[in-house]
């Protein structure tokens, strides 16, 4: 088989990174059974999982199987094995790659980055969002749960209200009321209604023609509110702290505004945001988060990055969606440079008119006695300092007043309030954006953002466009990270293949 295949064939390129690999150590042991019939090679069937990852981007298990009988290549790695069914290889990557994908990732990684001296200090950080494997209409809103649980507390209040006056007066009882009802709760009064008026469940009518008692009709609505107070719940703790929303067939995919087509259109549907940390054209980490903003992802990537290589990176480097008070101090913390855009960054050093401004908080001056001073001379006094809302590092911020705005003859252009005007003050956060702006204006800064366009957005076109992998196969953000994963192992393994035949053809 090896005269029939090429030398510049990918397979030999992807076997030499198998040989360098210690494979044993992701195979499952042996349980002591020997009846039935014997386990297949598990070492062939990683490699040739591995391989058509590799050529295809992304590969089923059906077409995995059908390459195993159609193309030489795998034949060869095979050596002469019978093809393995595709219920074989499912159950293999479900069962034996999900808690090891990480590892074998980092192996790959290991030797590649070793062959290519690729620098880990510069890491280029960027993310999107692809559409999950779920319904497109079964979008579940925590906000719209939230509001459907309050309705269920006061519609409780009311009938908790109506049994004491009609049912359990009788008894000289009565149920407390409350502004809202834990599940526990409503569980005890169902069980204290039913010993205190003696009705058992088992004699409850049903059906068209059968009349229901008083008691009867009292305990259904509230056990169907109950119910409802049991869904909603699950609904909110699904959603947890930082999602709005989350797909009622696939519980860890929230819905995102993606875009559709070339001319920009968006739709709502739910996906995941993968981020991806790439070093030298290679992914060296990969994360995959439910969170719609970027900036929750980067402290989580870093963390990674860290526990795989044992370092943190020097340069890491975004765009605007990573550059907050939080990340920055996180990089403060870890000793990493600060390269990631902010929101007004744009402005800020192309736009020079509003640099200069004379008219924004930033630009106003201090007087002698440390008051900021507005351009028509009047001094601002401290209002009052609040805490930045689920700001993890305590982060505050604080309100300045200006004496007196009447008839000043700046204040069509300084603010449009009706009374003085009011500006917010983060000194710590001002000094950072300084330095952002000092590092990516330098010359190292300028190539870094030249380069990041290339690396990350780069990766990103290859997975998705070049080599056709724009949806999610697989369903909750463990599969997810597997599916991803063999998507990270086969984009490097290709890009190695591209330029060890660079390198040859330019030799």
């Amino acid at each position: 088989m090896e005269r029939i295949i090429e030398i510049s064939d990918p397979v030999y390129t992807f076997n030499e990174v198998m040989d360098h690999m210690d494979l044993k150590q992701y195979i499952a042991e042996e349980k002591g059974c020997n009846a039935g019939r014997p386990k297949y090679d598990q070492i062939k069937l990683l490699k040739v999982i591995l391989f058509a990852f590799m050529e295809n981007g992304y590969c089923s298990v059906r077409m995995i199987r059908k390459l195993c009988t159609t193309d030489i290549r795998f034949l060869w790695l095979l050596d002469e094995d019978p093809a393995p069914s595709h219920m074989t290889i499912s159950n293999f990557i479900n069962h034996c790659l999900k808690q090891k994908i990480e590892d074998i990732f980092l192996d790959v990684n290991r030797y590649i980055f070793a062959q290519e001296n690729v620098d880990l200090e510069h890491v280029y950080l960027d993310g999107t969002k692809l559409e999950a494997n779920a319904h497109n209409y079964s979008w579940v809103w925590k906000k719209s749960s939230i509001r459907s649980r309050n309705n269920v507390f006061s519609k409780l209040n009311i009938l908790l209200a109506e049994i004491n006056e009609t049912v359990l007066a009788a008894y000289r009882t009565k149920f407390e009321l409350r502004q809202e009802y834990a599940i526990e709760y409503v569980e005890y009064l169902l069980e204290t209604y039913l010993e205190v008026t003696g009705l058992r469940t088992e004699d409850f009518v049903h059906g068209s023609g059968r009349h229901k008692s008083v008691e009867q009709k009292q305990y259904e609505k509230v056990a169907e509110c109950l119910k409802k107070l049991k869904k909603y719940s699950e609904h909110i703790r699904i959603c947890g702290d930082k999602r709005n929303s989350f797909s009622k067939t696939d519980h860890d995919a929230t819905f995102f505004r993606m875009k559709k087509d070339y001319m920009g259109n968006d739709q709502l549907l739910p996906g995941y945001n993968l981020q991806l940390a790439v070093c030298d054209e290679y992914i060296a980490h990969y994360g995959v988060f439910p969170f719609a903003s970027d900036m929750d992802c980067f402290q989580p990537m870093m963390d990674g990055f860290a526990r795989l290589y044992g370092h943190y990176p020097r340069y890491p480097l975004a765009d605007a969606g990573y550059g907050s008070f939080n990340n920055y101090l996180f990089c403060e913390e870890h000793k990493m440079e600060k390269y990631m855009k902010f929101t007004m960054y744009e402005k800020e050093s192309k736009d020079k008119a509003y640099k200069n401004d004379p008219y924004r908080a930033a630009n106003f001056g201090i007087d002698e006695y440390g008051y900021i001073v507005c351009p028509n001379g009047k001094r601002f006094y401290f209002l009052r300092s609040s805490p930045v809302k689920g700001n993890q590092y305590g982060r505050t911020e604080e309100y300045y007043q200006c004496e007196d705005c009447e008839g000043c003859p700046h204040r069509d252009r300084c603010h449009k309030s009706s009374q003085n005007r009011i500006v917010r003050i983060n000194e710590e956060l001002t000094q950072f954006h300084e330095e952002v702006l000092e590092n990516l204006n330098s010359v190292h800064g300028a190539l870094l953002r030249m380069n990041r366009s290339i690396q990350s957005e780069g990766a990103f076109g290859g997975i998705k466009w070049n080599r056709g992998y724009k949806r999610l196969r697989r369903r909750g953000i463990e599969n997810v990270l597997l599916e991803i994963g063999l998507i990270s192992c086969g984009f490097n393994l290709h890009k190695y293949h591209l330029k060890r035949m660079a390198a040859q053809r330019a030799a």
